[in-house]
């Protein structure tokens, strides 16, 4: 029988409570993931761009956009301009509902931009809809998802 390997997810987010919720609120939907968190936009790029080895690019990437160091504009527009990231789903994750910093997101190829949620029920909530979406539904491009993601 043929087995999904395990999702790849890179949080940057530099709130480590928000980290810890987010993290909570994956274990709690039954994705089976390994998470990688970046506390500012210098390791996240360091991560994606620095490492000697490529072939843990993550499937998903959960943004913040106010970060320390590089905020998360600047690595939005470095993960979308680079061949081998570009198609990583993005989705930012920001407390701002201000249109113009909405507008700014998708103008850099935001895969989609939520509004941090109020409360802990809201939270798991999405993060339902972003593991039924974007892990399960969506088609990725083959050097995205490559046959190394089965396992026999």
């Amino acid at each position: 029988m043929l087995q999904r390997r395990a999702s790849r997810i890179l949080l940057v987010e530099d709130n480590p409570a928000d980290v810890f919720l987010v993290s909570e609120a994956l274990r709690d939907s039954g994705i089976e993931f390994e998470l990688r968190t970046a506390p500012d936009g210098e390791e996240a790029l360091h991560f994606l761009f620095d490492e000697t080895s490529r072939s843990t690019f993550p499937d998903l990437i959960l943004l913040d956009l106010n970060l320390p160091k590089i905020n998360g504009h600047k690595i939005l527009q470095r993960i979308k301009s680079d061949p081998r990231t570009e198609a990583i789903p993005a989705i930012v994750m920001s407390s701002s509902g201000a249109p113009a910093e909405i507008a700014r997101a998708y103008s850099e190829h935001a895969n989609c931009y939520i509004r941090k949620p109020s409360n802990l029920e809201e939270l798991f909530g999405i993060i339902l809809a972003i593991k039924s979406f974007w892990l399960e539904i969506v088609q990725l491009p083959d050097s995205q998802r490559s046959d190394s993601q089965y396992d026999a």
